[in-house]
Protein backbone atom coordinates (compact mmCIF):
# COMPACT_ATOMS: atom_id res chain seq x y z
CA UNK A 1 0.00 0.00 0.00
CA UNK A 2 1.13 3.89 -1.02
CA UNK A 3 0.28 7.00 0.99
CA UNK A 4 -0.36 10.12 -1.16
CA UNK A 5 -1.55 13.76 0.00
CA UNK A 6 -4.63 15.48 -1.31
CA UNK A 7 -6.24 18.83 -1.14
CA UNK A 8 -9.47 19.45 -1.59
CA UNK A 9 -9.27 23.49 -2.70
CA UNK A 10 -10.99 26.53 -1.52
CA UNK A 11 -13.09 26.68 -4.69
CA UNK A 12 -14.46 23.04 -4.26
CA UNK A 13 -15.09 23.46 -0.41
CA UNK A 14 -17.30 26.81 -1.42
CA UNK A 15 -19.25 24.60 -3.63
CA UNK A 16 -19.84 22.06 -1.12
CA UNK A 17 -18.26 19.23 -3.15
CA UNK A 18 -16.06 17.79 -0.35
CA UNK A 19 -18.67 14.52 -0.28
CA UNK A 20 -19.02 14.45 -3.89
CA UNK A 21 -14.93 14.29 -4.14
CA UNK A 22 -14.82 11.69 -0.91
CA UNK A 23 -17.25 9.88 -2.70
CA UNK A 24 -14.92 9.26 -6.13
CA UNK A 25 -12.25 8.87 -3.89
CA UNK A 26 -13.65 5.99 -1.95
CA UNK A 27 -15.68 4.56 -4.91
CA UNK A 28 -12.06 4.22 -6.73
CA UNK A 29 -10.41 2.31 -4.45
CA UNK A 30 -8.59 5.16 -1.62
CA UNK A 31 -9.14 4.62 1.64
CA UNK A 32 -9.15 8.10 3.78
CA UNK A 33 -6.83 6.85 6.33
CA UNK A 34 -6.64 10.84 7.82
CA UNK A 35 -8.74 14.13 7.41
CA UNK A 36 -8.92 17.70 8.76
CA UNK A 37 -10.61 20.50 7.51
CA UNK A 38 -8.25 24.19 7.56
CA UNK A 39 -8.01 27.83 6.71
CA UNK A 40 -4.16 27.99 5.59
CA UNK A 41 -2.50 31.00 5.69
CA UNK A 42 -0.23 32.88 3.34
CA UNK A 43 2.69 31.84 5.26
CA UNK A 44 1.60 28.35 5.51
CA UNK A 45 0.60 28.06 2.11
CA UNK A 46 3.98 30.05 1.13
CA UNK A 47 5.80 26.88 2.52
CA UNK A 48 3.98 24.11 1.07
CA UNK A 49 4.36 25.14 -2.41
CA UNK A 50 8.32 26.70 -1.72
CA UNK A 51 9.27 23.97 -4.94
CA UNK A 52 7.09 26.52 -6.70
CA UNK A 53 8.62 30.30 -5.28
CA UNK A 54 10.27 31.31 -8.52
CA UNK A 55 7.66 30.79 -10.86
CA UNK A 56 5.12 33.54 -12.01
CA UNK A 57 1.82 32.04 -10.59
CA UNK A 58 3.25 31.28 -7.41
CA UNK A 59 2.02 34.66 -5.62
CA UNK A 60 -1.83 33.76 -7.06
CA UNK A 61 -1.42 30.38 -6.02
CA UNK A 62 -0.82 30.97 -2.93
CA UNK A 63 -3.03 33.64 -1.92
CA UNK A 64 -5.84 31.45 -3.60
CA UNK A 65 -5.17 28.74 -1.33
CA UNK A 66 -5.51 30.62 1.29
CA UNK A 67 -8.28 32.23 0.36
CA UNK A 68 -10.42 29.64 2.25
CA UNK A 69 -11.13 26.50 3.93
CA UNK A 70 -9.35 23.60 2.54
CA UNK A 71 -9.93 19.95 3.39
CA UNK A 72 -6.62 18.14 3.78
CA UNK A 73 -5.95 14.36 3.35
CA UNK A 74 -3.62 11.28 3.40
CA UNK A 75 -5.37 8.42 1.10
CA UNK A 76 -4.15 5.44 0.98
CA UNK A 77 -4.41 2.56 -2.59
CA UNK A 78 -2.24 0.21 -4.34
CA UNK A 79 0.03 2.48 -6.11
CA UNK A 80 -2.02 6.13 -4.36
CA UNK A 81 0.24 8.66 -6.12
CA UNK A 82 -0.34 7.44 -9.66
CA UNK A 83 -3.79 6.36 -9.33
CA UNK A 84 -4.80 9.95 -7.46
CA UNK A 85 -3.27 11.67 -10.22
CA UNK A 86 -4.99 9.71 -12.80
CA UNK A 87 -8.40 10.57 -10.80
CA UNK A 88 -7.56 14.05 -10.57
CA UNK A 89 -7.23 14.65 -14.30
CA UNK A 90 -4.92 17.25 -15.97
CA UNK A 91 -4.06 20.64 -14.36
CA UNK A 92 -5.80 22.36 -16.64
CA UNK A 93 -9.50 20.95 -16.82
CA UNK A 94 -9.64 21.92 -20.43
CA UNK A 95 -7.17 19.40 -21.21
CA UNK A 96 -8.07 16.88 -18.16
CA UNK A 97 -10.30 13.57 -19.55
CA UNK A 98 -13.67 12.60 -19.33
CA UNK A 99 -14.51 11.11 -15.72
CA UNK A 100 -11.65 12.85 -13.56
CA UNK A 101 -12.21 15.23 -11.45
CA UNK A 102 -10.58 18.42 -12.81
CA UNK A 103 -12.74 17.85 -15.38
CA UNK A 104 -16.27 17.59 -13.58
CA UNK A 105 -15.55 19.88 -10.89
CA UNK A 106 -12.43 22.75 -12.04
CA UNK A 107 -13.67 26.43 -13.08
CA UNK A 108 -10.32 26.71 -14.45
CA UNK A 109 -6.39 25.99 -14.61
CA UNK A 110 -6.40 28.27 -11.15
CA UNK A 111 -9.09 27.21 -9.38
CA UNK A 112 -9.16 23.25 -10.15
CA UNK A 113 -10.49 21.85 -7.46
CA UNK A 114 -7.79 19.30 -6.07
CA UNK A 115 -4.14 18.87 -5.35
CA UNK A 116 -2.20 15.75 -5.33
CA UNK A 117 1.67 14.62 -4.91
CA UNK A 118 3.49 13.98 -7.58
CA UNK A 119 6.06 11.77 -6.47
CA UNK A 120 6.78 9.95 -3.41
CA UNK A 121 9.36 12.33 -2.17
CA UNK A 122 6.43 15.15 -2.47
CA UNK A 123 3.95 12.83 -0.80
CA UNK A 124 5.95 12.40 2.11
CA UNK A 125 7.07 16.15 2.33
CA UNK A 126 3.61 17.49 2.11
CA UNK A 127 1.92 14.82 4.26
CA UNK A 128 4.48 15.39 7.17
CA UNK A 129 3.98 19.46 6.64
CA UNK A 130 0.22 18.90 7.85
CA UNK A 131 -0.35 15.98 9.73
CA UNK A 132 1.99 14.33 12.85
CA UNK A 133 1.83 10.76 12.48
CA UNK A 134 -0.80 10.06 15.72
CA UNK A 135 -3.13 11.85 13.03
CA UNK A 136 -2.97 9.25 10.40
CA UNK A 137 -4.83 5.83 10.95
CA UNK A 138 -4.11 3.21 8.78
Amino acid sequence: MESTFAIIKPDAVERNLIGKILERAESSGFEVVAMKRARLTTEVAEGFYYVHKERPFFKDLTTFMASGPVVLLVLQAENAIKKWRDLMGATNPKDAAEGTLRKDFALDIERNSVHGSDSAENAAFEISYFFSQTEIVR
